[in-house]
């Protein structure tokens, strides 16, 4: 096991309350009797999991040692640390990424800096779900499964394509449950095991996470034998950049003309801050599918997303679909249809907010952590953090024995880079980030009075 897949996995173990190597025990013992590491798993060495963790060796050999007193885990000198038990072979993954399994933690009074999305349903949503009421208990002869999507809903999304400009009709509308199941869907449907799969450093780490589920591998360098090439062009998480109109034409045409799907991630294009807007790169090509979420602009337990594409492809997701879920939540899908319409009032409230909280939390990041590189974005939700020194994956670490959850950037780059980087969302209040930047400042005085912070091998296996 790779030092760095054990260290995301334990989540924010020591977050709770007691001594660290009881913590740390604890969460192992956890992923060990859950079946996450099962028997035979080959755990890191003591000083390399101390140096991914920030912690002293000692606490990583008093955690090991209780559990090799409990019988879970056998130590050997010169075959190393083990789960105890026969060896049962590799179990089927599930996921590694921070930004997921930070989502399956308990409320625990750390500050969320790690997952971005507004955190209330706005009143235009409320307002939707009360008008849809009466066109609820007028259905009639509808046994509510729609894999495609509700046909209200996708005409509403073909009408919001067509006035931005790019001719849409329903039928090349794919209604999913948010946009992660788009993407889990396209990778399912598009890449093979072993394929390569073009994207951009850094990424969403949820469409890395979605392709290496079916054994792709994603790639930074070239388009050249890939199986569809994946990007984020307006207000690029986790970046916040707006890729120039020449390179998407460019991109687009290039995928065209290689016979390569191309997919434009557009889940944070309303999210640009007043007066920016990022027409779609589906203008470009008539082959470019794209995926669009309420997510983001809307509220994350709105789960409704979508995808654009032809009609074939379409119909070829839908048949992928209805073995997962059979379709959406049919109210939930009314309800977006009727705020569709208001959309756009919401979206110009949202930037004038989401402009302030960014304001805001550059400033305060400014005056408590001068040292750290903050550029400005003219959108999205997240900040792109540069530390001066050390690495973020151990920072994180710190920072969550500090009350404060951040993302490592190496976990966002298939290129093996962003190992000194942070992503940090502005969508919290005015008073949580300015306490949420007192917490880091005091993470990083603690991590830079460390006697040693040397990043631990993100690709060593051991």
């Amino acid at each position: 096991m790779e030092p760095i897949g054990l260290v995301e996995r334990l989540g924010r173990w020591s977050s709770g309350r007691g001594a660290l190597y009881l913590l740390l025990a604890a969460r192992i013992r956890t992923l060990i009797d859950d079946g996450e590491l099962p028997p035979g798993t080959l755990l890191p060495p003591d000083r390399v999991l101390a140096t991914a963790l920030s912690v002293g060796r000692s606490t990583v050999v008093a955690a090991y040692d209780l559990l090799a007193a409990e019988g879970r885990i056998v130590r050997r000198q010169g075959s190393g640390t083990r789960v105890a038990g026969p060896d049962a072979g590799a179990p089927r993954p599930t996921t590694e990424a921070p930004g997921f399994l930070h989502l399956l933690e308990p409320r625990d009074g750390v500050i969320m800096l790690a997952c971005a999305a507004p955190d209330a349903p706005p009143p235009e949503l409320v307002d939707a779900y009360a008008r849809i009421l009466p066109d609820l208990a007028g259905i009639a002869g509808d046994i509510g499964y729609h894999p495609i999507g509700h046909p209200v809903l996708r005409q509403a999304i073909a009408d919001r394509y067509r006035s931005r400009g790019l001719p849409t009709s329903p039928d090349q509308i794919l209604v999913t449950t948010g946009g992660q199941q788009a993407l889990t869907l396209l990778a399912r449907t598009l890449v093979r095991p072993g394929d390569r799969v073009l994207v951009q450093a850094p990424t969403y780490f949820g469409a890395l996470e979605a392709f290496r589920a079916e054994g792709a591998v994603p790639v930074t360098s070239s388009m050249a034998g890939v199986a569809a090439v994946y990007g984020i062009t307006a207000f690029r998480n986790p970046t916040g950049e707006v890729v120039p109109e020449p390179a998407r034409r460019r991109t687009a045409r290039s995928a065209a003309a290689a016979g390569v799907p191309l997919i434009d991630d557009e889940v944070l294009c309303d999210l640009g801050f007043p007066g920016v807007e990022a027409p779609p790169m589906a203008v470009h090509s008539a082959d470019v599918i794209t995926v669009g979420s309420l997510s983001k602009v809307v509220w994350g337990g709105l789960r409704v997303g979508w995808v654009r594409a032809s009609a074939g492809m379409v119909a070829r997701l839908a048949r992928m679909r209805t073995v997962m879920d059979l379709g959406g939540n049919v109210p939930a899908q009314l309800a977006a249809a009727a705020l569709l319409p208001a959309l756009d009032a919401l979206v110009a409230r949202s930037a004038v907010r989401r402009k302030a909280q960014h304001d805001h939390l550059r400033s305060e990041l400014g005056r408590l952590l001068p040292s750290w590189e903050v550029p400005a974005v003219p959108g999205g939700q997240t900040l792109w953090v540069r530390l001066p020194s050390g690495d973020g994956g151990s920072f994180t670490q710190v920072a969550l024995r500090h009350g404060v959850a951040v993302l490592p950037g190496a976990g966002l780059d298939a290129g093996g880079g962003s190992g000194d980087r942070l992503r940090v969302q502005f969508m919290a209040s005015a008073e949580e980030l300015g306490e949420a930047v007192r917490r880091l400042a005091g993470a990083w005085e603690e991590y830079e009075a460390r006697p040693s912070r040397e990043p631990f091998p993100p690709v060593m296996a051991v």
